[in-house]
């Protein structure tokens, strides 16, 4: 793993938070969450991923379930 986001995303995971793209934006600088945990995953990370409806807006909330 080479991506220092990969790196702080999978640490942050880890210590049982889950995040959302715009977490992601805030605490990361990461415009692509998506493209983070497709990386997370083809390296044996199971992480569960949840839409989460509020209002009128629909976005995917992400959480560690563990290694593969």
């Amino acid at each position: 793993m080479e991506n220092t986001q990969n790196k702080l995303i999978l640490k942050y995971l880890k210590e049982g938070n889950s995040i959302n793209p715009i977490q992601a934006l805030k605490k990361f600088g990461c415009f692509r969450l998506s493209a983070r945990i497709h990386n997370l995953r083809e390296e044996g990370h199971d992480i569960e991923c949840n839409i989460v409806k509020v209002e009128n807006k629909k976005f995917a909330s992400y959480k560690y379930l563990g290694k593969r």
